[in-house]
């Protein structure tokens, strides 16, 4: 009678013998040795017939084999073990490395620390590095173009794996492990069924090889690990839309979009150097639209290529269109938006909706927190959703604080994602909530510098009162936020939430005194003089018509306007009979005729604006009164009244010292070194420099305490021209020239007084050694 016997190999029946004479399992065998219950199996039944010598040796261990039985046993496994072959035509044909592209462009950075890799890897740790960022950057075709060019590092051959990392279902490690191993040569029968088998097997095969290997398209580190060498001199390569953070002892190549000059110098590569030269403008245009992600670039260039008399200043227009950009970026089967999709589509869905409505962020950059209330998602869970955006490659990090920006085409995908998926209302819902929470947060921050703490933040639906009273956290905040508060303002004016946009300008006026710097501070006032003005609110309308004539004065320097909203100011302020807002729009209407060169009717004002401050019995007159003496007597000096000046100044300073009942040390000591400043001024016209010098140096120290830029930069440029007057001139260079660069970046008209000023001091200078 016949019986269906296995053929078991040489090795299996041998091994089945010896663990039937030692009367064990295979479970007790397996646990003994370390070997899968399958993987043993296999073995036994000849559908593993080349098992590696360590694991022969286990097995050898665990039988309790003398030296002879088991030097038989490693014997019986050599036969089914793949042979090193001199060429491997086959293999190479089955992972052919693709071929390079002629037009490849820029990278040489990267390029020349993967061929330090190669020359100083050991063969202990072969080396591994990982070549991630967003999707479109020319992963793949930067790694096949380090494969190129250090084939000859690798005499064994260069291949290439696409694990599928974005398909659906991504290629297994032990289908790919199969795929190697059959292209080393292992046959179809040797191939272990068990993965980690299969990984051991491929460890000890490719360990005397000098292979260079891609991984293309890795969705993960537990795809990758299993397909890494042990030991040996091959080079893996492995590409991913993510940053494959929890891979240890890798190498990382993270990819940046291209510079400019190399987005050209890519566009030129494809579509000619000559219709470039001709229309150099144009594309600059285009790779700056193209925000130089390679695959954009491409994309373009191969769409010039392929219609060589299309212009391309015509490419450039129909790219300008934003909406759209994403249609013409494609050209056959390259496409910028499939390229974006494929990543999109895998995340879980609350990071989808993460992604598509910071969207509606406005600036360059946001946070979780803000990103969150657009979405509708806690804090926590906004940051964990950024994050894994990061990791996808569809949101860039900032390198110092937790805050994303997008590239620009993976925000105009981000929108087109907006538009399809949310429906206008819950965006309108949305917009409305995060404006409200935004503005409520800012108005909490921003009051931390109301100097007179005589405001209270107004009750809020959302969680603003967990700010700290830490100033310097709110001013980085306020600072950080700045677009997002200042587009929530828009959207409450556009949306007829008159208080709340009141709320938030009366609260922003503290802290817009310490940023001068920032033209925003018009359209802030502005914004809430239409908002008085449509709640009908005489007194708030005459406050912040105030603010903005200071804002156009300080801000902008559009002295025109800001007499106008000064005037306009003071006829209101009459009408209610307010003699503090009447004093400002005094005050800083005399400042905008005074820079008009209207100079008597400045300091008429000026007079108008004291003796009116005078008459009003409060703290905040007393301030006023205090600001309008300092700029009073800054005009007499300039009109060749310094002793009036002087005596003016020496007024101010001496209402500071006394002080002022219920306001803040603080406070008061930045109006006396404003009034320093001044007095100090003034010395220095009367030829006193050496109390000027002193006067100055006490302000400077003050502002800069106080982080008062704009006042410390003036301070500065003063102290300078005094030090210079003292000869002191290489300690006058440099305090001129950091004045000069500080005012230049807060757009302060004086930059060029300071830049004048080191112009003469470099000709007294020399005047003095001749």
């Amino acid at each position: 009678m016949a019986t269906d016997m296995p053929d078991r190999g040489v090795f299996g029946q041998r091994l089945f013998d010896l663990r039937r004479t030692a009367g064990l399992s295979q479970e007790e065998l397996s646990h003994a040795a370390g070997v899968s219950v399958r993987a043993l199996a296999d073995l036994e039944r000849g559908r593993t017939r080349g098992p590696q010598r360590r694991t022969v040796q286990a097995l050898a261990e665990a039988l309790r084999l003398d030296a002879a039985r088991a030097e038989e046993l490693e014997h019986a496994a050599r036969p089914g073990r793949p042979r090193p072959r001199q060429s491997m035509p086959s293999a190479r044909g089955t992972l052919t490395l693709p071929r390079d592209l002629s037009d490849f462009t820029a990278r040489e950075p990267a390029l020349d620390q993967l061929l330090v890799l190669v020359r100083h890897a050991n063969p202990a740790q072969p080396p591994v590095s990982v070549v991630s960022g967003q999707p479109g950057l020319g992963k793949t075709a930067f790694a096949v173009h380090a494969g190129h060019r250090l084939a000859s590092h690798f005499p064994d051959g260069q291949w290439a794996l696409d694990l599928r990392g974005t398909d659906p279902e991504p290629t297994t490690p032990r289908d790919a492990l199969g795929r190697l191993l059959r292209a080393m040569g292992v046959t179809e029968q040797a191939l272990p069924t068990d993965t980690d088998d299969r990984a051991g097997l491929f460890r000890s095969v490719i360990r005397d090889r000098r292979l260079l290997l891609l991984l293309d398209n890795a969705a993960d580190e537990t795809q990758v690990r299993p397909l890494l060498p042990a030991a040996g001199a091959s080079l893996t390569l492995i590409t991913s839309r993510h940053t494959l953070a929890g891979l240890e002892a890798a190498h990382r190549t993270h990819l940046e979009p291209l510079r400019r000059e190399e987005a050209v110098d890519m566009l030129t590569r494809i579509a000619g150097a000559e219709r470039v030269r001709r229309e150099a403008q144009a594309a600059r245009d285009i790779a700056d639209l193209c925000g130089h992600l390679p695959l954009a670039v491409r994309i373009a260039g191969q769409r010039l290529a392929a219609r060589p008399g299309e212009r391309l200043g015509k490419l450039a227009a129909q790219l300008a269109a934003e909406g759209r950009r994403l249609d013409v970026l494609q050209a056959g089967g390259l496409r910028v938006r499939a390229a974006f999709t494929v990543s999109y589509e895998r995340l879980p869905p609350a990071t989808r909706k993460l992604f598509r409505r910071a969207a509606l962020a406005a600036g360059p950059n946001f946070s979780p927190e803000s990103a969150g209330v657009l979405a509708g998602l806690p804090t926590a869970q906004a940051a964990g959703c950024a994050e894994e955006l990061v990791d996808a490659g569809l949101l860039q990090p900032e390198p110092a604080t937790e805050r994303y920006r997008f590239h620009d085409l993976l925000k105009l995908f981000a929108a087109e994602r907006l538009a399809a998926e949310d429906d206008t209302r819950t965006l309108d819902a949305a917009e409305d909530q995060a404006a409200r929470w935004m503005l409520h947060k800012a108005t909490t921050h921003a009051l931390q510098f109301d100097a007179q703490h005589r405001q209270d933040p107004p009750a809020s639906d959302a969680d603003a009162g967990d700010t700290s009273d830490d100033r310097a956290q709110a001013r980085a905040w306020l600072e950080a936020e700045r677009d997002q508060w200042l587009a929530a303002l828009r959207r409450a004016a556009m949306t007829g939430n008159h208080q709340l946009v009141i709320d938030t300008a009366e609260a922003m006026h503290w802290f817009s005194d310490l940023n001068q710097h920032w033209e925003q501070w018009v359209e802030v006032f502005r914004h809430a003089v239409d908002a008085a003005r449509a709640l009908g609110s005489r007194l708030d309308e005459a406050t912040q018509l105030n603010y903005l004539a200071w804002a156009y004065n300080a801000c902008v320097h559009d002295y025109s306007a800001a007499l106008s909203a000064a005037d306009a100011a003071l006829a209101v302020a009459r009408e209610i009979d307010d003699a503090l807002q009447s004093g400002w729009a005094l005050g800083y209407g005399a400042g905008a005729l005074h820079r008009l060169g209207r100079t008597d009717e400045s300091l008429v004002r000026f007079g108008e604006a004291a003796s009116c401050l005078r008459t009003a019995d409060s703290p905040e007159a007393r301030l006023a009164e205090l600001t309008t003496l300092n700029a009073f007597g800054h005009n007499l000096r300039q009109c060749g009244r310094v002793v009036e000046a002087l005596r003016v100044h020496q007024r101010s300073e001496a209402v500071c010292r006394t002080g002022i009942p219920g306001q803040r040390p603080d406070l008061i000591a930045s109006y006396r070194a404003s009034a320093q400043q001044q007095m100090g001024n003034d010395l220095a016209a009367l030829g006193r420099l050496d109390e000027a010098e002193g006067l100055l140096r006490q302000a400077l120290a003050q502002f800069e305490a106080a982080s008062m830029p704009s006042w410390s930069g003036v301070a500065r440029l003063d102290l300078g021209i005094v030090l210079r007057g003292l000869a002191r001139y290489e300690e006058a260079r440099q305090t001129l020239l950091v004045a000069r660069d500080a005012l230049a970046e807060l757009n302060s008209p004086r930059h060029g007084e300071a830049a004048e000023e080191l112009r003469v001091l470099d000709l007294q200078r020399l005047a003095d050694q001749a």
